[in-house]
């Protein structure tokens, strides 16, 4: 095992070339939930439109279109009258939804756009898609779905540090009670307490149906801009200070036996990119696909030492009103939507302009994104006035 990075928050260098000169100026999501009177395209149309309106902004307006989990840009252009100079249909897998942002920032930043609409609309709850079995990347080793390869990297955690599937309710709760206070969450209303968590139905030893992401149609929207234009528009922009990104394909066909652990450390580097420190954010929101990976990403971002989360996320330290650490404000993939990061960012947006009612984070000034798979990734978001 190597030596644990340093957990103090790193100090502040040369400033970071992209820090603070790119802008979430609009932000829009759909309805969640089953919807098999329309499909991606429409529901990507509908969280487009929100996130237009959010910002100011008419289709005229766009010159940057980057789609994901929509089957064809050529067509959503057609459908939404938007004629870019700069286009992209990006990869479905969730991990792009920090990739689509940085690809954004880079194109706004390098002059090829000015407003950038980055649309995600999955419909997969209507049209029941399987996340796993047949030809799956993971059937080789005898595991049909991610859900088998998490429960596997999940015991072997157990097994190295000593965690216990225990370990794992306090993020279900947490996420569970923050949906139940978002009125747009697919579980608000259903509260779960630990002893729900342990008692439920077996998906894939160890994990249990609690620990698994919601299967839902919806979709999620954002309009970037430069820092400069957002200051004219409709809404108090918010900032993109830093993101940072390490791949790693060596386990490209089975669970990784580091749990992403050395590519997670290296993006600690987002906290001098972005000038803030750790201790100068006030909330999260991490990759949920399954609960397992929320305490990985705690422990690869320097929250806590590796094998130590279990006992790190007790006692509420992820639940807003309890810990130091509120995290998936909206109720995340677990009990919000399974918007595959999407939505995560549009929350931590929201949070950073005061938008969540019963949900928000006191004073939000900065907010951390963390994705943890073989792209790893982390974001830090700021209010403008910060």
């Amino acid at each position: 095992m190597p030596p644990e990075p340093s957990l103090a928050s790193p100090a502040i260098g040369t400033p970071w070339p992209l820090r603070d000169k790119v802008a979430f100026a609009g932000i829009g999501t759909s309805r969640f939930g089953n919807f098999p009177e329309t499909d991606s395209y429409g529901l990507g149309c509908e969280a487009l439109n929100s996130a237009l309106d959010d910002a100011g902004l008419t289709t005229k307006d766009i010159d940057g279109l980057i789609v994901c989990r929509i089957p064809s840009y050529e067509r959503f252009a057609e459908m939404t009258g938007i004629n870019p100079q700069y286009c992209l249909l990006t990869e479905t897998a969730g991990r792009f939804s920090g990739v689509s942002m940085a690809l954004a920032a880079q194109a706004i930043a390098s002059g090829a756009a000015k407003n950038v609409a980055l649309v995600y609309g999955n419909n997969g709850r209507s049209v029941r898609m399987l996340y796993g079995g047949g030809d799956s990347q993971w059937s080789p080793w005898g595991m049909t779905s991610p859900g088998a390869s998490h429960a596997m990297m999940w015991r072997r955690h157990n097994h190295e540090f000593g965690t216990t599937h225990e370990d794992l309710g306090p993020v279900s709760v947490a996420f569970r009670h923050h949906a139940c206070l978002n009125p747009d969450a697919v579980m608000n209303g259903r509260p779960i307490t630990l002893e729900d968590h342990a008692a439920a139905r077996p998906i894939c030893d160890p994990l249990k149906l609690l620990d698994y992401c919601l299967i839902n149609d919806g979709a999620v929207a954002w309009i970037m801009t430069s820092a400069e234009r957002a200051k004219d528009m409709k809404r108090p922009p918010v900032l993109l200070s830093g993101y940072a990104r390490q791949d790693c394909f060596a386990y490209g066909a089975a669970p990784p036996t580091d749990y992403w652990h050395p590519t997670l450390s290296a993006c600690r580097s987002v906290y001098d990119r972005a000038g803030i420190g750790r201790d100068d954010i006030q909330g999260l929101g991490i990759y949920d696909n399954f609960s397992p990976t929320v305490l990985f990403s705690l422990e690869g971002l320097g929250f806590c030492k590796q094998g130590e989360s279990g006992d790190f996320v007790k006692g509420g330290t992820l639940q807003l009103g309890q810990g130091r650490w509120p995290t998936n404000t909206s109720g995340g993939h677990l009990s919000d939507s399974y918007m595959q990061g999407w939505g995560l960012i549009a929350e931590c947006v929201r949070q950073l302009r005061g938008d969540c009612g019963a949900r928000q984070i006191p004073d939000a000034k900065a907010m951390q994104y963390i994705c943890a798979t073989n792209i790893a990734q982390s974001a830090i978001l700021r209010r403008a006035d910060a």
